[in-house]
């Protein structure tokens, strides 16, 4: 008898082992069927290829140690793949979420999408930074949310902004800068003009006019704000950006099933769902 509840409790262990390694399976891949599930009626509504390029900061479960994603080298790939499986006369839309990431990556996206014949329409629910940028500035169109955010693409030098390389050497005695102090300031007087021209370039081929084009160059590459400054909506709009808030509701659908992974503890919670404006608000009962 003792033999038969000890063999019962130990297959039960085993079970118990099994459902919980093949739990979080489970849930990842419903997790990306949805997500495919709502590109695809993304698509199917607007007639476009749909590309989802979101970049969070995740968290290693057993270590914890926080690892920053950015755009690299195998986004640019996936990207141009499938592009290259997108007919030309067929409009991309890009639903973009990133801090920015490799000069190189990201030229080789920018020029890929420029090259398309067909509209390309970039989206922004919240925030597409530095590398970010410079992708939105080679669709025909950008969909903001009213609260999201650009950045500069000013080139960063290691740890430091090329400007503020270039200002050093300027500033101080030539004959008291090391050599590779001033190796840096060259490097970084040719990051600027690459960048300065690919701007310009990309513009141009998206038609924006002459003088919105020197001035939307000069103003995100020269480094008047820090690398992190969020341009808004509105800034964007003034600079000359064709930009416009009709994001699809959809959009913040398929975000959603991009979460951040969840702490122990949640930072932020509400009731998720759309309120009616309320007539009164209603007073807690006495007790």
């Amino acid at each position: 008898m003792g033999e038969t509840i000890g063999s019962i409790i130990n297959s039960l262990f085993w079970v118990f082992i099994f459902i919980v390694l093949i739990t979080p399976y489970l849930r990842q891949r419903s997790l990306e069927m949805a997500r495919i599930s709502m590109i695809r009626q993304i698509e199917k509504k607007r007639n476009t290829r749909v590309i989802v390029l979101i970049h969070r900061q995740e968290t290693m479960s057993l270590l914890g140690i926080p690892i920053s994603k950015y755009i690299g080298i195998e986004d640019s790939e996936a990207i141009l793949r499938a592009i290259r499986l997108t007919p030309t006369d067929m409009p991309i839309d890009i639903i973009l979420h990133t801090p920015g990431g490799l000069v190189l990556a990201t030229e080789q996206i920018a020029h890929a999408l420029v090259q398309h014949k067909a509209d390309v329409t970039i989206f922004i629910p919240h925030y597409a930074m530095s590398g970010g940028t410079l992708l939105s500035l080679a669709a025909d169109k950008i969909v903001m949310d009213p609260n999201a955010v650009l950045g500069p693409v000013d080139p960063q030098i290691g740890q430091y902004p090329a400007i503020s390389i270039l200002k050093v050497v300027n500033e101080k005695n030539k004959d008291r800068i090391d050599d590779e102090t001033l190796i840096l300031a060259d490097i970084s007087q040719k990051a600027m003009n690459q960048v300065y021209d690919f701007i310009k370039k990309i513009l141009t081929a998206n038609n924006y006019s002459e003088e919105s084009v020197e001035k939307i160059s000069k103003t995100l590459s020269e480094g008047r704000w820090t690398h992190d400054y969020p341009i808004t909506f509105e800034e964007a709009k003034e600079l000359g950006l064709n930009v416009s808030s009709d994001m699809p509701k959809e959009i913040y659908n398929l975000m959603e099933l991009y979460p951040q992974n969840p702490a122990m503890r949640p930072s932020v919670q509400y009731v998720p769902m759309p309120y009616k404006k309320p007539s009164s608000i209603p007073e807690e009962p006495q007790k």
